[in-house]
């Protein structure tokens, strides 16, 4: 645990802590053209007990732990409308740190926003999760979207009425080739122009993996790491810190899979 705490201490230095501000306006209204398409999405329907056990606690927020989901939302929204900022890379250094399940977390906490429409992509595209995490039958082709083939309506499922969910159906050859590509652009830049997000979220791969995650940092305002409790070590926290500060804006290092959750702070 030191370790992680180290980490974060050392990032808060190099970095400083951001002031506090006020939740900010509301997104703006969706053109008609946005509207209908918000309305055409596919309802996702989520099986409770398969959330309950893939750990999404902020889908009916019965489990305590959705607070600190919470806590991490309302830190994001604030930190984004100070920078105008709209899209949000989450990786973590290594496999297994829980990245999927936080990404999902964070926008079904998002959904109780009701002015906030929020937008997740899987682009873990080597091993992508966001199907089999929610138990979707038939996931859509991240590739085919990327590269044009198919269209918002077509990839895309709706929570509620201000969450857009894409998944993937199947790992993706040459994905960082895809994801630095002209075609990938425009497919993100047509995603905005039709569904108006307030904020995007970015489901990508473990970066020490491979170079998917570098690839497409041009591409986001910021990035999210999501680090393991006795998993993660700090030298890897470093490295990944320092590469990506080097390309983006760091929002903060998330500490995951913690077996003893802090109580001094109950209510």
């Amino acid at each position: 645990m030191e370790h992680i705490h180290a980490a974060l201490q050392k990032a808060k230095q190099q970095h400083g802590t951001k002031p506090v501000v006020s939740a900010g306006k509301a997104a703006s209204p969706l053109t008609p053209e946005g509207e209908t398409v918000w309305r055409n999405l596919r309802p996702l329907s989520i099986d409770l007990r398969l959330a309950a056990r893939n750990r999404l606690v902020t889908v009916t927020r019965s489990d305590p732990a959705h607070l600190q989901f919470d806590m991490m939302r309302t830190k994001v929204l604030q930190l984004l409308r100070q920078n105008r900022w709209t899209s949000i890379a989450i990786t973590s250094p290594t496999p297994a740190c829980g990245k999927t399940v936080v990404s999902l977390n964070l926008a079904f906490s998002l959904a109780h926003h009701k002015e906030c429409r929020t937008v997740l992509v899987d682009l873990d595209m080597r091993r992508p999760q966001v199907a089999k995490t929610l138990g979707m039958a038939k996931p859509p082709s991240i590739e085919s979207f990327l590269k044009g083939h198919s269209q918002v309506e077509d990839v895309f499922v709706r929570y509620g009425n201000n969450v857009a969910i894409a998944a993937n159906n199947r790992p993706v050859r040459f994905a960082a080739e895809l994801l630095q590509s002209p075609e990938t652009a425009t497919a993100l830049k047509g995603l905005k122009r039709k569904l108006h997000p307030s904020i995007i979220l970015f489901d990508l791969p473990p970066m020490l993996a491979n170079d998917d995650v570098m690839a497409f940092l041009p591409l986001v305002d910021c990035v999210i790491l999501i680090a393991a409790a006795e998993q993660s070590t700090l030298g890897e926290i470093d490295i990944c810190e320092q590469e990506l500060s080097e390309k983006s804006k760091v929002l903060g290092v998330v500490l995951n899979k913690c077996r003893y959750a802090p109580e001094k702070y109950g209510y």
